[in-house]
């Protein structure tokens, strides 16, 4: 995604460079009259539609000219105000100063907080040139880095997420092996214990491996929209055939009212991914003797097309009203030591947001404290 940002950058400014490249003969000013109209015509064409946001600036940093997209990011009546007042940073300002007297095009990174927070980076290309040609003017051109800057953080933090997640279990399994090598050496019960111990640790590490490679592998492909016809109802049964034993363990009654047959577009690996890992946090989180319902229905109105909803819907210990928005984050926990006892990665709902975008569906999660969570699937359907 970067490398390709950037590709494109390089491009802009090459194309701005031919746009805008100085007249080398500026003794010959008298104006070639047909085809120079026409030209430059076509540059403000272009200038107009571009994403990005221009301007043009006289010797005096007032504005003479902004597209479309500068208008409608900082505003219409713009014209013959200083670009001070519309741009409030001293950077932007010396940066023009020394492109001028360098007579090179600079560039400099911008934060502007109104009307939202966007991270700029501003090329200031000095004049004069053919649609600009005043002495002393210049022309800026704003490339918008906020998603890419945001991107980047996330990228950082998501490998930061992983070591710390990995290295948890390590420290645990390092820390294990120390005392059976050592003071447990010649105690069997003791060395029993750490076992089960680095066995549990090893399987954490398994689940979290796994996730993640079903998570690269689902934003890789994320953009390829399924189109095969699937029955939902036979994913179920498989689930409930495949959850049998802990159900029965934890005397949890698995309820499903379903229409038949439930069709939607799908991919039938990928949907029982996500239906599983709901049905498996539903059973974590609910204690013994409690219900969970699985309820299918037409729908309209949620998604462009008839669609049909999927309900699973618990009577487990909730989520805090403050904390869903951040549920389907990656990594994020309500209660990090709670799902770590259970065997939670903190990825199976990133996972099914991934899954559920793929399929060009939508999901709501309903759910109050100590009563329980639904969760609703919506999906694209015949």
């Amino acid at each position: 995604m970067f490398w390709t940002e950037l590709i494109l950058i390089v491009i802009i400014i090459i194309l701005l460079y031919f746009l805008f490249k100085k007249n080398i003969k500026p003794e010959n000013t008298a104006p070639v009259v047909n085809k120079t109209n026409k030209d430059d015509l076509g540059k403000r064409v272009i200038i107009e539609e571009l994403e990005d946001q221009f301007f043009a600036l006289d010797k005096y940093n007032l504005i003479k000219y902004l597209n479309k997209s500068a208008k409608q990011r900082f505003g219409e009546n713009l014209i013959d105000k200083n670009i001070s007042s519309v741009i409030r940073d001293t950077k932007l300002l010396e940066t023009i100063d020394e492109a001028i007297k360098d007579q090179t095009t600079k560039n400099v990174n911008v934060e502007i907080n109104l009307p939202s927070y966007q991270l700029y980076k501003i090329y200031v290309i000095p004049g004069p040139t053919h649609l600009f040609p005043e002495v002393d003017s210049v022309v800026l051109f704003l490339k918008d880095f906020t998603e890419i800057t945001k991107a980047q953080k996330l990228k950082t933090d998501f490998v930061a997420n992983v070591s710390h997640e990995l290295r948890t279990p390590l420290v645990s399994i390092k820390g294990s092996l120390e005392t059976i090598l050592g003071p447990a050496s010649k105690d069997q019960e003791a060395q029993k214990k750490f076992m089960s111990i680095m066995s549990d640790q090893v399987l954490r590490m398994e689940n979290l491996i796994n996730d993640l490679l079903i998570l690269s592998r689902i934003e890789l492909e994320e953009h390829i929209k399924p189109n095969k016809i699937i029955n939902l109802n036979d994913i179920f049964k498989n689930i409930k055939s495949n959850f049998e034993l802990i159900l029965k363990k934890k005397k949890i009654n698995l309820h499903l009212e379903l229409i038949e047959p439930t069709l939607v577009f799908g991919d039938n690996d990928k949907l029982l991914t996500v239906f599983s890992n709901l049905i498996d946090n539903s059973i974590k989180y609910s204690q013994g003797g409690k219900n969970i319902y699985v309820k299918s229905q037409n729908s309209e109105g949620k998604l462009i097309g008839k669609n049909i909803v999927i309900s699973i819907k618990d009577e487990g210990i909730g989520i805090p009203q403050q904390l869903i928005p951040r549920i389907t984050e990656r990594f994020f926990r309500v209660d990090t030591e709670k799902s770590k006892k259970v065997g939670g990665t903190g990825l199976g709902l990133a996972i099914m947001k991934h899954i559920i975008s793929q399929h060009r569906g939508d999901y709501e999660i309903l759910s109050k404290l100590n009563e329980g969570t639904e969760i609703k699937i919506y999906l694209p359907t015949k």
